[in-house]
């Protein structure tokens, strides 16, 4: 499985939230699927500030499914917890874009989780389709690697 260091790298966009009691189990512990959900919030929060927002893009008639994704879990989260999520844009294709994510506790700089998504661009059919020119060099800008 690619992890490929999670580096980083580029101009990252960080988003706090607090764990609610619905996102953990019985024992307080945040469950494992809700780190996406909270990658989610942070990359919606990054493609408001740094590009266009889910619902602009959506009204060009396009949306961004994850095609992929990976999460490394290094310690739990609790309810109460303030996180600090730190989201990045690594790779930017004609019709793909590839996220990284670091999951903190604020209160003590723990690092919880990391991972990654991808996302292709597709038409409200679900046809694969190419990212439009003024989407794809705002990505391209706010990306990490270079065009």
């Amino acid at each position: 499985m690619a992890d490929k260091s999670l580096d980083m790298h580029a101009l990252l966009h960080c988003h706090r939230c607090r764990v609610i009691y619905g996102d953990t189990d019985s024992g307080g512990v945040v469950y494992y699927a809700n780190y996406l959900r909270y990658f989610e919030a942070a990359r919606t929060e990054f493609m408001r500030d740094r590009a266009l927002s889910y619902k602009e893009i959506e009204g060009q008639g396009l949306i961004m499914p994850v095609v992929e994704c990976h999460v490394r879990y290094k310690a739990s989260a609790r309810y109460d917890d303030l996180l600090l999520i730190e989201t990045s844009l690594v790779e930017v294709k004609s019709r793909t874009c590839r996220f990284e994510y670091r999951i903190m506790r604020e209160q003590d700089g723990k690092m919880l989780a990391q991972g990654y998504t991808t996302h292709a661009i597709v038409d409200l059919n679900g046809r694969l389709t190419k990212f439009p020119e003024g989407l794809f060099a705002a990505l391209q800008k706010q990306s990490s690697c270079p065009p």
